[in-house]
């Protein structure tokens, strides 16, 4: 018996041995290509960067995984409890592997057999995650299991635990626990409720199958099981549990505004962004980050803060939006966007899946035009139906540049407008007769929709304001709609400014011998290009002449012919050097025609420009970004304002008084509806190319454009006072009740002098206007209108002599 015993002993024992040998033999064979495990310590998973406005909220983001850096003491701690009981209980007890874990799955694959069941620890599922790959086999398990034990040693459970829960993916495009409470509860993981953990804790297994958007009954299922291997565990008590399993579940998405509004801005920071992480600027700034340009903007979890203002944006896209819809309205009616037949309605129809909700907040949808009459059509949007009234069909005139929409009479008849068939954009229109007050939940399918046709506009524009003392821009927005063209005409356009680039003229000659009582020509011209041997004959917009005319009316009133000879008088070279001083990019030739803006400039290069008029003579570069931090809080860059004098404060004052005319008695009255001190600028060139309105306060520049793409004529009148201004006006309707209504500080050497409206000298008791204008002092008027005229230079003679050299 004892050798029986004994003979036993030893075969287990070499059993053992032969066991031990065997198993030391695997671990070495499947160590021999193993991945070091220490790169997890350094971890690095991709994160996506937060973009913030000037108040602080979230403009957007940018990232190729939705992934949120979630620190482990920052989230609910029902969440990591609601993870390990459905994953791992003992996580905090195993050394990386659960061998009675492994065992029983080893006995359910073997049953099945095939592999079915892993038995991984949350720290194999990291090993597997980041440095294997998901192959079932068993040589991928020997590898996971000593690579997690070595990783257990190097690394604290919590440390573990918190890489586990930022990696893992938990459908509905989220990654980590931080972006699955924002897309599934439109919460942050720490305002998780305990029933909400345990959603979220089971999504792991089969994040599909348990999407709850997907299949909010599995989710149900999923999320019991959690709270009954929660209460089994004892981490919550029958009360917690009870009130967890009636807790009504709410699934809703935070909400991601980024790329609807402000999506120009977006672009604009996200390319500043990879220019900022190149390599070649990363290693010059020693900045400590081992990704470079999208790579690092996609995947480093930065945190950028720009100058964007909410109410700022919001406005102006609207404004711009609006402004754009009247001008395709002036321009005639282009026809529908397509024409069914009969045999194609249902399809249409169906496809369009309409509801009135749609409609709100002034949206268009696409209708199907059934029925036309005199008086109207009825249309149809999906199970809905609607009219619209010719009345709303006054402007589908037939297109045609040569006549302004004053000058055809408004359409009286829906048929010759619309067919049956067609397909068209509509709005909604509430009880009075205006899309505001359109109310979706009053609308039944029994009911009829009460609809206004609307058309794409076919012509573009752009707006951006900057704030003058920092350079901060506040706006941007580069076109109708960000989906349907990225291309941003507020940087990327350059157009020919037109008559707002007339103050830069008029700036450098103030330097050069003129004054705002200056009295200019206004009359025929002819220029002979010595180089091209062409004849150039400038005219004004109105295709008059006006003679003898102040400098304070020529700019007010934009007369070409009196900016042509102000700008020959002090040379174009000096023109040139002024609107390079005030940072406008060019190039400029040496060109009579740069005078009135016939070189194709940026509407953000204007508005840099005119920040030096706003601001006492000091130009502010423009500003997006004013800092960026890493995902760790660290910070890696801040920006300074960038401002220089490039004119003396007396110039910039008197250039602000007289663009303040423009507004008060110039092309842009429609302006003084905003009741503050404002100066400004229209700009319109050659056959209504390209509209223009530039407008500042103090406090903030706007620079407004409209035209086309491919450049080419509006139609007539669609000057910068009727295509541009209107869509500033609507704009700093908005925004003005934020800010003082401050005037311009005059500067020291400046006084202010009331001269005669038509010899700029002081006026006198004869004079029929005159106008409060400053000179710098030195230059103001001595004589007094009505007095002999004093013989001077020949831009400030009297309106006699001046007349004779025509002669």
């Amino acid at each position: 018996m004892k050798k029986l015993l004994l003979t036993l002993g030893i075969v287990g024992a070499l059993g053992i041995a032969a066991a031990a040998g065997l198993a030391a033999m695997l671990v070495v064979w499947a160590s021999h290509d193993l991945p070091s495990f220490t790169r997890i310590a350094d971890y690095r998973p991709p994160l996506v960067t937060t973009v913030y406005a000037r108040d602080g909220s979230v403009m957007g983001y940018f990232y190729r995984e939705k992934r949120f850096l979630a620190p482990l003491d920052k989230m609910s701690p029902r969440v990591p409890q609601a993870f390990l009981a459905a994953e791992d209980d003992g996580f905090y007890r195993h050394e990386g592997i659960d061998p009675i874990a492994i065992f029983r799955a080893f006995l359910k694959n073997m049953q099945a057999g095939s592999i079915k069941q892993g038995g991984s620890t949350i720290t194999q599922q990291i090993v597997k995650r980041l440095l294997l790959t998901s192959e079932k086999s068993y040589e991928r398990k020997i590898k996971e299991a000593i690579l997690a034990y070595r990783l257990e040693k190097y690394l604290s459970k919590d440390e573990i635990l918190t890489i586990y829960l930022n990696q893992i993916y938990l459908g509905g495009g989220a990654y980590g626990v931080e972006a699955a409470a924002r897309t599934y509860f439109g919460k942050h993981v720490n305002e998780l409720s305990l029933a909400e953990a345990a959603v979220i804790g089971g999504l792991p297994q089969a994040p599909s199958k348990y999407n709850p958007f997907r299949d909010p009954d599995a989710t149900r299922q999923r999320q019991m099981y959690v709270l009954h291997r929660m209460l089994d565990l004892g981490w919550i008590n029958r009360a917690e549990y009870d009130e967890a399993v009636a807790q009504p579940l709410v699934y809703r998405s935070m909400d991601d505004s980024g790329w609807r509004e402000g999506a120009w801005y977006l672009e604009e920071v996200r390319r500043q962004l990879i220019d900022f992480f190149s390599e070649a600027n990363v290693k010059r700034l020693g900045l400590k980050v081992d990704r470079y340009g999208e790579d690092a903007i996609y995947e480093l979890g930065l945190h950028v803060r720009t100058s964007m203002e909410p109410l700022h944006q919001s406005a102006a896209e609207k404004a711009l939006r609006n402004g754009l819809n009247d001008a395709s309205h002036r321009h005639g009616w282009r026809g529908p966007l397509q024409r069914l037949k009969p045999t194609e309605y249902d399809a249409f129809l169906k496809h369009e899946n309409f509801t009135p909700a749609a409609l709100a907040d002034g949206a268009w949808a696409r209708a199907l035009v059934t029925k036309v009459v005199p008086q109207g059509a009825e249309v149809r949007l999906g199970g809905y139906r609607g009219f619209i009234d010719v009345k709303s069909m006054a402007w589908c005139r037939t297109p045609d540049i040569r006549y302004a929409p004053e000058n055809v009479a408004a359409v009286k008849d829906a048929k010759k407008v619309l067919d049956v068939g067609d397909v068209v954009w509509v709005s909604a229109l509430g009880a009075d007769g205006k899309a505001a007050s359109y109310n979706p939940s009053l609308v039944s399918q029994a009911g009829v929709i009460q609809l206004s046709l609307e058309q794409y506009p076919d012509v573009q524009g752009a707006v951006v304001t900057i704030e003058p003392d920092t350079g901060d821009v506040l706006a941007l927005v580069g076109g109708y709609s960000f989906s349907d063209s990225q291309f941003n005409r507020a940087i990327q356009a350059r157009r020919q400014p037109g008559s707002s680039f007339k103050p830069i003229v008029y700036s450098a000659a103030m330097d050069h011998g003129f004054t705002a009582g200056s009295v200019v020509l206004d009359a025929p011209f002819v220029y002979l290009n010595e180089y091209t041997d062409k004849i150039w004959r400038p005219e004004n917009f109105e295709g008059v002449f006006y003679g003898p005319t102040l400098l304070r009316t020529a700019l007010a009133k934009s007369r070409n012919l009196c900016t042509i000879r102000v700008a020959q008088k002090i040379g174009i070279p000096a023109v040139i050097e002024r609107a390079t001083a005030l940072g406008l990019e060019g190039p400029f030739p040496n060109e009579l025609s740069v005078s009135l803006g016939a070189v194709a400039v940026s509407p953000i290069n204007m508005a840099e420009a005119y920040t030096a008029f706003a601001a006492e003579g000091r130009v502010a570069k423009r500003r997006f970004i004013h800092s960026i931090g890493d995902a760790w809080g660290e910070t890696l860059f801040e920006s300074k304002p960038d401002v220089r004098e490039v004119l003396s404060p007396q110039n910039a004052f008197i250039m602000a008084t007289l663009m303040k005319e423009v507004v008060q008695d110039g092309t842009a009255t429609k302006a003084k509806v905003l009741g503050k001190p404002l100066a400004g600028k229209t700009g319109t060139t050659n056959d209504e190319r390209d509209a223009w309105f530039i407008g500042y306060t103090p406090h903030l520049v706007t620079a407004v454009y409209v035209g086309f793409d491919q450049v080419a004529p509006m139609g007539k009148f669609e000057t910068g006072g009727r295509a541009a201004l209107p869509i500033f006006v609507d704009y700093r309707k908005v925004v003005e009740p934020k800010y003082p209504a401050d005037d311009f500080p005059m500067p020291p050497g400046i006084v202010m002098v009331r001269v005669d409206g038509k010899t700029g000298q002081i006026a006198g008791p004869g004079s029929e206007t005159s106008y409060l204008l400053p000179f710098q002092l030195g230059t103001q008027p001595t004589s007094t209108a009505g007095d002999p005229v004093h013989r001077g230079d020949d831009d400030t003679k009297s309106a006699e002599d001046l007349l004779k050299q025509l002669y």
